[in-house]
């Protein structure tokens, strides 16, 4: 049996459109990953860039279960002594929800260039429009 490698001219790109209102913050951050690094599709290799671009719409309405809302906190440093910084995950949502989305997606990714490279075709927006409509996304259901 022989083993299939594909070249990164044998990929086929698309692009996938999701809608985040009323989903779940963790479960949705992993669906993401899984489209972004191509493992949804037969042909995956793990060494190539095999994912689609993801275009995310409505970021403002992702829901969290439990308490993580008021409990869970994000933190930064000013470089200051004492300078740490802190804020809840709804004020962090209120703000900018989009890159609390893409923090989570981050994570779930490879720690290398590879994953750097899937990270840019995320496209992650607060509200329902976006400017890639000439890209034709289609919706997919998650």
């Amino acid at each position: 049996m022989n083993t299939q490698s594909f070249k990164q001219s044998d990929i086929k790109e698309s692009w996938v459109l999701l809608d985040a209102k009323d989903k779940t913050l963790g479960r949705f951050a992993t669906k993401i990953a899984v489209i972004l690094s191509g493992k949804n599709k037969p042909e995956y290799t793990p060494n190539a860039d095999m994912g689609d671009y993801v275009v995310v719409v409505n970021a403002k309405d992702i829901k969290v279960t439990g308490n993580k809302i008021d409990q869970k906190k994000y933190y930064r440093h000013t470089g200051y002594p004492g300078g740490i910084k802190s804020r809840p995950l709804s004020e962090a949502i209120e703000n900018n929800a989009s890159e609390v989305l893409k923090g989570a997606v981050k994570g779930m990714l490879p720690k290398s260039k590879l994953g750097r490279k899937m990270f840019t075709k995320l496209k992650v927006y607060d509200n329902s429009e976006h400017p890639h409509t000439a890209q034709s996304p289609e919706l997919m259901e998650v």
